[in-house]
């Protein structure tokens, strides 16, 4: 029977891997420009641009002569561009910023003429389980993807594909790589052997028609000039099979007319048979994966509903500056960028784009909230400190921040003059270096200057902070408002005991259960003979346990927050060879920091190490005390279940490993490897990312740990009971051959050592533990982590301040109230964003189902009158109406894993 073969041109374009964003852009010029030219040349061409939107900008920076050119190709479908502005990741990346990646994409790519509507990401490690969801908001109906799905599970490669939620796109899946047709020789044999073997019996062996999707290019290829003339001399030759230059639109076209008979997979797609997944790539270069953690939160936890709150007092919207840092973040959002499997130099351009955006986005907070506080009628005050809830709910919180302080006794009060209390926990005075900075624009204006200036770590504790809004407290001489921090002997709030034991260790007693969680907080030390690709336990491994020291204990704290510094000197081996020898010589410091708040449910937990030693691990375990088999983690926009161990493949995996004797053996190391067909790629273990928290649970309680940090866990124990949460690891090489967990060849360059990976330096991760004496949905978890990733943002202003500090500005007319509520919500939905619309007036509201298999429902009300208000797709456009009154919008209920998107205008 004929076949059709679909050769697509195109060029996986990493725009930095074991090289720089810089020498790859100079190479662009060159390879782009050589396409642009033969697509000039030769009518019948066409040439797919990696569906990355930034590649055009990365080019026209440099070339901007181009730009007619791009878009009459564009226009004439032959230059294929979109919808991703990036190729991003789907594992490791927030919901929001996949998001915003194919929303800036297709933007950028209809001023050139439009986009491929395709889900097209060849290169990404796993597919997350709520994408099609996310495709189908975009208008995106197909997907083109490599990595993640066997043949036990489909029998083509052509399917459809169930997200998490119910929705469904159809799939195309390159079963062998988009590099699979790469290097079509012209000479005979080998051209003929060439198109019978990697088109017929590999490309199209699964295919579910007659249509053959086979891809020609490879990593940062050049465009093959002659492929018409190859092409049209293989049809002379092969007259039985039609060949042409096609795209991935025009070969999913073909495919769905000729109907097949289409198999389904569902959920999240992480299984590594037939290509690497490189699990545990999620905590590879774990000081930049802190950092995405961070500047991801605080973008759109902090920044983005500030900028609403800012905009409804009338000051200019930054949509440009908005913009700027999500592109930053979207070029360390591509997939080996994100996974951190580059080179040490490249890593450096990712440091840099994290500190660009969290620089603008920082800064951008400290004008917008210095705006809105100098503009309310209290700031005549001496000292003020505006508070600013970006959640929809009214909070009670023990917020602990940096800040300026008088000398002397004083009392911190909100608008109706109640006390605000504050725990002092450490200052230094900085008075001279203060007060020279003070700028006074109106010298004749009489100001408050203390007498001496302390910068000074604090805590304050309020009780009713405004549900999305803001409110200022002022700082009054009347008398002494402080709670004094002193030692005391535990960790106490109206949710918990915490005690510390000897080993450095912590009880933990959950006052409504009044259970008693025992022996929190270990520190687990472990080797990893591993990558930048993957973790992989070392042949010869030793762990050590922070119990084994003997540690330092203080414990101080007042009634608002308490605090427990533990230190401990761990000795470690100096590396793999080390460790191997059972020799642990090196001393590496370690504080361990437990933390306990006033009206929190969640546990703070700080680890500070100074780090030696090379090629280890270092993990923190939270022991639940209860058998589980299944552990519960959110992913983008809800939750999903995941057994707590894979033994059923993992078998399968020692059987394929062992061919000579096909049994299970008690050793992971595989035994006649080679890289077949038949031969799993990497072993199906059990570490996992999540978002914001996983979770073990039963019928009666749930314990939850909320990394801040690095987003990986495992579960472990003789009943899977314990949370093992990675804080970091280290490896000296970008690739490395024959690992445990990656047998076979190396991923990446092997000849590429990564020094800075060993991350000898002090660093800090932080993360919290919660216990809740009830069932996963009764426990809140969701909106517990979603509250305890938002931290109220604080404001100080004083004019004393008002200078070279923090940049001098005219004193506004003060006109506003010192107090604002915008909108509140009621019901149990997530909030994934609140925004400004990027091409309207309005905001943007998403939210979604944070529960596992039960629906959630909820109400939004908002304190102006609704002028407008309907539900959007992902590209803000209308597509449905939503039930509203002039103060209030009934979100009805919505069922697993299901997020709503809404425009409203005030």
């Amino acid at each position: 029977m004929s076949k059709k073969v679909h050769v697509v041109p195109h060029s996986h374009w990493d725009r930095e891997w074991y090289f720089t964003t810089s020498r790859s852009k100079i190479y662009l010029m060159k390879d782009l420009n050589d396409v642009l030219n033969t697509l000039e040349k030769d009518e019948n061409f066409k040439f797919m641009l990696d569906a990355q939107a930034s590649l055009l900008d990365d080019y026209l920076k440099w070339m901007p002569q181009d730009e007619t050119r791009i878009k009459k190709f564009v226009k004439e479908k032959r230059l294929i561009i979109g919808p991703w502005y990036t190729q991003t990741d789907q594992m490791v990346i927030s919901a929001e910023s996949i998001v915003r990646n194919m929303y800036y994409g297709m933007k950028r790519c209809e001023e050139f003429g439009g986009y491929m509507n395709v889900g097209y990401v060849p290169d990404s490690f796993g597919q997350a389980g709520n994408m099609p969801q996310i495709y189908q908001a975009f208008g995106i109906k197909d997907s083109l993807f490599w990595r993640g799905v066997s043949d036990d599970m489909v029998k083509h490669t052509d399917y459809m594909w169930e997200g998490d939620d119910g929705s469904e796109v159809f799939v195309t899946q390159i079963p062998f790589g988009y590099y699979i047709g790469g290097n079509i020789p012209e000479e005979e044999p080998k051209s003929e052997e060439f198109w019978q073997k990697e088109c017929f019996e590999k490309a199209g062996k699964r295919s579910s028609t007659d249509n053959i999707y086979f891809p020609n290019g490879f990593d940062q290829a050049p465009v093959r000039k002659n492929l018409s003339e190859i092409l049209a001399k293989r049809q002379a030759k092969d007259t039985e099979n039609e060949y042409k230059i096609s795209t991935v639109e025009e070969y999913i076209a073909d495919v769905k007319k000729a109907n097949p008979e289409l198999e389904k997979v569902k959920g999240e797609l992480l299984i590594a048979k037939h290509m690497r997944i490189h699990k545990s790539i999620f905590s590879s270069r774990s000081d930049l994966k802190v950092l995405n953690t961070e500047v991801q939160n605080y973008v759109t936890n902090v920044m983005e509903p500030i900028l609403v709150m800012s905009k409804s007092l009338n000051n200019p919207y930054p949509k440009e500056t908005v913009k700027e840092i999500w592109k930053l973040l979207f070029e360390n959002a591509a997939h080996d960028s994100i996974g951190s499997c580059i080179a040490d130099t490249a890593n450096e351009d990712v440091y840099v784009r994290y500190k660009q955006a969290r620089d603008l986005a920082v800064n951008l907070v400290e004008l917008h909230t210095r705006l809105i506080a100098t503009s309310l009628k209290g700031k005549e005050n001496k000292i003020t400190f505006t508070l600013f809830n970006t959640l929809p709910v009214e909070r009670k919180e023990t917020i602990e921040i940096t800040t300026y302080l008088p000398d002397g006794e004083f009392e911190i009060v909100d608008a109706n003059n109640n006390k605000v209390p504050y725990t002092v926990l450490e200052k230094r005075d900085l008075t001279d270096y203060v007060l020279t900075q003070t700028i006074r624009l109106n010298p004749s204006k009489e100001i408050y200057i203390p007498n001496k200036v302390y910068e000074a770590k604090i805590v304050i504790s309020k009780d009713h902070v405004s549900s999305f809004g803001f409110e200022q407290l002022e700082l009054v001489f009347s008398g002494n408002g402080e709670d004094p921090y002193k030692e005391c002997e535990y960790l106490e709030n109206e949710f918990y005991k915490v005690t510390i034991n000897e080993d450095g260790s912590f009880n933990v007693l959950d006052k409504e259960s009044q259970k008693e969680y025992k022996n929190q907080g270990v520190l687990v030390e472990n080797g990893d003979d591993g990558d930048s690709f993957n973790y992989s336990i070392p042949r010869q491994d030793m762990e050590i346990y922070s119990t084994a020291f003997k540690p330092m204990i203080y414990v101080k704290g007042s009634s608002l927050v308490q605090k427990a510094n533990i230190q401990f000197e761990m000795v470690v081996p100096e590396d793999l060879k080390a460790r191997a020898a059972k020799q642990a010589t090196f001393k590496m410091p370690v504080e361990l920091i437990v933390g306990l708040r006033k009206h929190s449910k969640v546990i703070d937990v700080q680890v500070n190490v100074d780090n030696h030693g090379l090629s280890h691990r270092l993990c923190i375990l939270f022991d639940a005390g209860f058998a589980t088999k299944t552990n519960i983690a959110d992913q983008q926009f809800g939750t999903i279940m995941r057994p707590n161990g894979y033994e059923k493949e993992m078998a399968l995996y020692i059987q394929s490993a062992n061919t000579k004797e096909d049994k299970v053996v008690d050793s992971l190391e595989p035994v006649n490897w080679q890289q077949s067909e038949t031969t799993w790629q990497e072993p199906p273990i059990s570490i996992e990312p999540c978002q914001s928290f996983v979770s073990l649970t039963n019928d009666e309680e749930t314990v939850s740990v909320i990394p801040q940090g690095v987003r990986e866990y495992e579960i472990i124990g003789e009943n899977k009971n314990v949370i093992r949460l990675t804080l970091f690891r280290t490896y000296g090489f970008m690739g490395k051959e024959n690992l445990l967990y990656r047998p076979g060849r190396a991923s990446g360059e092997k000849i590429i050592e990564t020094p800075d990976a060993q991350l000898l330096k002090k660093m800090s991760f932080n993360c919290g533990v919660a216990y809740c004496a009830k069932a996963f949905n009764d426990s809140n978890i969701a909106n517990i982590a979603k509250q305890y990733n938002t931290p109220i943002e604080v404001k100080e202003y004083s004019e004393f301040l008002n200078g070279r500090l923090i940049f001098s500005q005219i004193e506004e007319e003060a006109t506003n109230d010192n107090n604002l509520t915008m909108l509140s919500m009621e019901g149990n939905l997530t909030v994934s964003a609140i925004k400004n619309a990027e091409d309207q007036e309005g905001m943007i509201i998403r939210l979604y189902n944070g529960m596992y298999k039960e629906n959630a429902s909820g109400k939004l009300i908002f304190t102006k009158p609704i002028k407008n208000a309907y539900v959007t797709n992902l590209k803000e456009e209308k597509t449905g109406e939503v039930k509203y009154t002039d103060h209030e919008i009934d979100l009805g209920s919505l069922s697993h894993c299901k997020f709503v998107t809404l425009y409203v205008e005030l």
